[in-house]
């Protein structure tokens, strides 16, 4: 295969993986997780290496899953004792974790192909150069087949206990009742984000790996309520972001790592704005809409209140509802056309009526009022 080819699919199987995991991680509120173990791995990763000295060995990706669960664990024993909130227990977890594993790098294997910058950062570029050689037969990539195979456990793993992580995420309180395990289904969790993020590391980095485990997830969050639509959103999103974010790298001469992350976080921007029902837009005009409701319902009162009554003539006028109201002449234009719309009153000239449905719903406002 052509190395850039291998490159956008290393990228993009990391991305299905990590988006995978993440919609999860962000329903259960626990996306900061996937950050603080991303980084808590290192120590695993250096004391397996320490074990067995050889920095390919399977011996690696379980000590960092074996770090990740104490991670987590130690996280939420402090979370438990309720002196800390969940944000400063990873903050205070995950740090110790990734200072020990710099340390004992910088300390005892400053020699060895294991530095903080390729964890964090990645080498994806020479991802393709590191072939999986099997009696002289090349078979690709050695990160592709990785990859690959951690896609395919978090795979069965989704599958296979579906209903058990849409109820423990959704209702873990009724999971528990009827005899699912939620604890045991977050560690389960939590031991494949481990497994990700270390399997992920070296060839795009732990900061690639958080980016994509949150970004997408979180525009799929945006964007729909139905959890295998979210899915199939976030999967989506963060296959765009793979391949897009690659081409600006290979245009710009960039990081590719790093253009990744930053597409995966335009798409989240984009979800922000223009989500029809969650976006900032949507909500501002849904709150501009709300305000000129509001105002029309207080115009009904105001002409119910003074109807049929000696002053109704001098009151109920456009002029004197704009006074009364302190509003100004193009806000009071607006109420008039949503009551003239809504069928709530008529005009003639300067004066205003209520309709029968206006009445109705003055009286309605005035009893939820009272």
């Amino acid at each position: 295969m052509i190395p850039q080819f291998e490159i956008i699919l290393i990228a993009s199987l990391v991305a299905v993986a990590c988006a995978l995991l993440g919609v999860f991680l962000v329903l259960r509120k626990v996306s900061l997780m996937s950050d603080a173990i991303s980084h808590a791995i290192l120590f695993g990763i250096v004391i397996g290496f320490f074990i067995v000295k050889d920095i390919s060995s399977p011996i690696l990706i379980v000590g960092a899953a074996l770090t990740g669960l104490l991670t987590v664990s130690i996280t939420e024993l402090l979370i438990k004792t309720k002196k800390l909130k969940e944000d400063a227990s990873i903050g205070l977890v995950f740090p110790v974790f990734f200072s020990l594993g710099v340390i004992l790098i910088s300390k005892y294997a400053s020699d060895v192909h294991l530095d903080t910058d390729a964890v964090l950062l990645g080498e994806l570029a020479f991802a393709p150069f590191d072939r999986l050689l099997i009696n002289g037969l090349d078979l690709g990539p050695k990160s592709l087949w990785v990859i690959g195979l951690i896609l395919a456990i978090n795979l069965v793993f989704v599958l296979m206990f579906y209903k058990e992580l849409k109820l423990s995420t959704f209702d873990a309180g009724f999971a528990a009742a009827i005899g699912f395990s939620p604890m045991l289904v977050h560690y389960g969790l939590m031991s494949l984000v481990s497994i990700t993020a270390v399997g992920s590391f070296n060839a795009v980095g732990s900061i690639l790996v958080v980016a994509l485990m949150i970004a997408p997830p979180s525009a799929a969050y945006l964007l729909t309520n139905d959890l295998k639509i979210m899915i199939f959103i976030s999967i989506g999103i963060a296959i765009m972001s793979s391949i897009m974010g690659y081409g600006l790298a290979f245009l710009s001469d960039a990081s590719i790592a790093g253009s990744i992350a930053m597409m995966a976080g335009l798409f989240f921007i984009l979800a922000l704005l223009f989500s029809p029902q969650n976006g900032l837009i949507a909500q501002a005009l849904s709150n501009k809409k709300k305000k000129v409701t509001f105002a029309s319902h207080m115009l009904l009162v105001h002409l119910l209140d003074h109807e049929g009554k000696k002053e109704e003539s001098m009151e109920n006028t456009i002029s004197n509802s704009r006074v009364h109201m302190r509003w100004k002449e193009s806000f009071t234009e607006k109420v008039l056309l949503n009551s003239l719309a809504s069928n709530w009153i008529t005009k003639k000239y300067n004066r205003l009526f209520l309709t029968s449905s206006g009445r109705k719903v003055a009286r309605k406002v005035m009893i939820q009022e009272i």
